[in-house]
């Protein structure tokens, strides 16, 4: 029960949230609240993707010149940074990934 009850608080809290936008349309932030929601998506993914980078199995730190994950991360930065192209980084950050990955021998036969 305390399970059930658990989900259908987060559930109300959530709609909520969600819900004061549409009850309150002429809600406006300050400008230093919009100022620091322009950075909310960076942040995000930054949280997503470097666990992933640093510990490609999950437990483990990976700091290695055979961590493919790593470094195609970083050469994703380095793509991102000098194109400053979405499609670009996309593409180039896959391609630079597998063949990382079949250069050092790591993809699956």
């Amino acid at each position: 029960m305390q399970t059930w009850s658990l989900i259908i608080g987060m559930a109300a809290i959530t709609f909520a949230i969600r819900y004061s936008l549409f009850a309150w349309p002429n809600l406006s932030f300050p400008p230093v609240v919009r100022q620091g929601l322009h950075y909310v998506p960076t942040a995000v993914l930054t949280a997503i993707v470097v666990p992933g980078m640093l510990m490609p199995d999950g437990e483990h730190f990976h700091l290695a010149l055979d961590n493919a994950y790593l470094l195609a991360g970083l050469g994703t930065i380095l793509i991102a940074a000098l194109s400053r192209h979405l499609l670009a980084t996309i593409l180039g950050g896959l391609v630079l990934f597998f063949l990382l990955r079949w250069a050092l021998g790591q993809l699956p036969v």
